[in-house]
């Protein structure tokens, strides 16, 4: 079958076009995943872009986007499949009407089978396979990872009563995961692995005036030395590229075109998201070059 993308180069032009910037690191990893048919496993910070990743490869490659997201007591039945209980007891009582018998192998085939987002993954059909993201992993419980492990190393999944289903064309598999526990070795190892970083002050530039076009070239290069700063200091959850859109789209709708001590301070709880962030952020205003001004003068800036 022919490879998705010719390169990690076309990989990067093309979730361009899809309103997604990727630097190297990401774009080779998202292109390894495709030639090789590999599960890719993103980690790294909430907000520097996993999720969106994925979502702009399934829109750079024209094929569905099948998520699950992962959350604690995540269960077989809604991540793999479900028998149709419903239809399943129609189908007795129907029987029973016509004074028939009906089979346990009447009832397990495939016109009960439901499929949750894992089999309907494996069961797609057509010329692209589908990007099935597998959002935090790390939130799921431990026990559930080993259900993974089939359609991770055999892109497989198998129905006791009715046998194993193997995709046609593996689907493009992308893992997220925020680190808030470490995922077993089994797991890592069915896996190729990317960490992202948070950008760079030069992209974070180019990401903000992609997201936030409203906003002016002087808002969105103060804005983004700011929180280059403020994720140096001692925070509980230092704002990500996520946070940093919502903020710069706030200030843009407030009519924002210079980054005054006033404008942090009302927009704060945009990048902040506790009361000891809020504190922390707050008393280094000054020496973050945003002093209280002087009684009788104008707003500060650096």
């Amino acid at each position: 079958m022919s490879a998705l993308f010719a390169d990690a180069a076309e990989v990067r032009r093309r979730l361009d076009a899809a309103g997604h910037l990727l630097d190297d690191g990401t774009a080779t990893a998202l292109f390894l995943a495709t030639v090789l048919d590999r599960p890719l496993l993103l980690e790294g910070e909430p907000g520097v872009g996993k999720t969106s990743a994925a979502k702009a490869l399934a829109q750079a490659l024209g094929t569905p986007l099948i998520r699950l997201q992962c959350y604690e007591g995540l269960t077989a039945g809604e991540a793999l499949y479900e028998w149709n209980h419903q239809r399943q007891l129609l189908a007795i009582r129907l029987t029973e009407a016509r004074s028939e018998k009906l089979t346990d192998a009447d009832l397990f085939t495939e016109e009960f089978l439901q499929d949750r987002p894992l089999l309907r993954a494996i069961r797609h059909q057509g010329p692209v396979p589908p990007v099935l993201l597998i959002d935090e992993i790390d939130r799921a419980d431990d026990e559930f990872e080993a259900l993974l492990f089939e359609i991770l190393g055999e892109s497989a999944i198998t129905v006791p009563e009715l046998g194993t289903f193997t995709a046609a064309r593996p689907p493009v598999v992308v893992l997220t995961s925020n680190r808030s526990r470490e995922l077993h070795d089994a797991l890592r190892r069915r896996c190729l692995y990317h960490w992202i970083d948070f950008p760079t002050p030069e992209r974070a530039v180019d990401i903000l005036r992609r997201s936030v076009p409203a906003a002016n070239e002087p808002l969105i290069t103060s804005a983004a030395d700011f929180i280059g700063r403020v994720r140096a200091l001692d925070m509980d959850k230092a704002p990500g590229m996520a946070e940093t859109i919502d903020w710069v789209s706030a200030l843009s709708a407030l009519d924002v075109t210079r980054l005054f001590r006033d404008d942090i301070l009302r927009t704060l709880s945009t990048i902040v998201k506790s009361p000891d962030d809020r504190v922390t952020v707050t008393e280094a205003l000054d020496g973050l070059g945003y002093p209280q001004p002087a009684p009788g003068t104008g707003p500060s800036v650096p």
